[in-house]
């Protein structure tokens, strides 16, 4: 099925590695041009464009943003990538305040900022003429959905993004009539970000919740992101919340 995103524009934070490294070669398989957000320089191309930002600070997000446009004319999709999991379990009561503040500048925070930024672009260049709405994409996770013992602060970052996602469906629609906002929620995945925690062993063990005893890969978060974000297959669908996480539930399966 074509998704409809080649010539599409599509900035995505976090660019560098892991999910949002998948999403940038995603997005380009699909015919797109893409600005890749991250602290760390994206490898450029033809249809890459690399733009260096903090998600923490609203004005280097807007330059980047801002850049996209100037190359290309406008920005049709984003997606709120950028995240922070620390590895070390500590408990709520032992946790350091720098530790919650810092996840929830980089998680909830920074998604917002990377949102604001998105809807005033489209504030200014207003909607496609050949209809196909924007998309804005969050990723969000299971932590948000079922809790994550010793994680809380990572937890509470991604459960917010849920009201994030139904509040701002009802803004975005304002600024382009068929623009829709959606959350990927992915459960373990196979990132550098967490391949510190899964030693021998580990695997085994988050894999007793899922009926597919695996885990995700950068790829299979990228293939529900780009469903969100595709304005055939997902054209009238908007608000909605889909976990990539082989069936994962808050109880012992295995």
């Amino acid at each position: 099925m074509d998704l409809g995103l080649s010539g599409k524009v599509v900035g995505v934070t976090g660019a560098s590695s892991g999910i949002g490294a998948a999403l940038v070669e995603a997005f380009v398989a699909e015919g797109a041009d893409v600005v890749g957000v991250a602290r760390r320089p994206v490898v450029e191309g033809p249809h890459v464009l690399s733009a260096q930002a903090d998600v923490r600070e609203p004005e280097q997000l807007e330059r980047a943003f801002d850049a996209a446009v100037a190359r290309w004319g406008r920005l049709d999709v984003v997606v709120a990538n950028a995240g922070l999991w620390p590895t070390e379990e500590v408990a709520l009561a032992h946790m350091d305040p720098a530790r919650v503040r810092e996840v929830l500048d980089v998680n909830l925070q920074g998604a917002l900022w990377t949102a604001r930024a998105f809807l005033r672009v489209l504030e200014r260049t207003g909607p496609r003429s050949d209809g196909d709405g924007a998309s804005l994409v969050f990723i969000g996770s299971t932590a948000g959905l079922f809790g994550e013992r010793d994680h809380v602060e990572y937890a509470a970052s991604k459960a917010a993004l849920r009201g994030v996602v139904k509040s701002l469906k009802n803004e975005i629609v304002r600024l382009d009539p068929a623009a829709r906002v959606n959350l990927v929620e992915p459960g373990w995945t196979v990132t550098p970000m967490v391949a510190a925690s899964l030693e021998e062993g580990a695997v085994a063990q988050v894999t007793r919740t899922m009926p597919l005893r695996r885990l995700a890969t950068p790829e299979d978060v990228a293939a529900a992101v780009l469903f969100f974000a595709s304005p055939r297959a997902a054209r009238h669908v908007t608000g909605e919340v889909l976990t990539v996480a082989g069936g994962m539930e808050g109880r012992v399966l295995w």
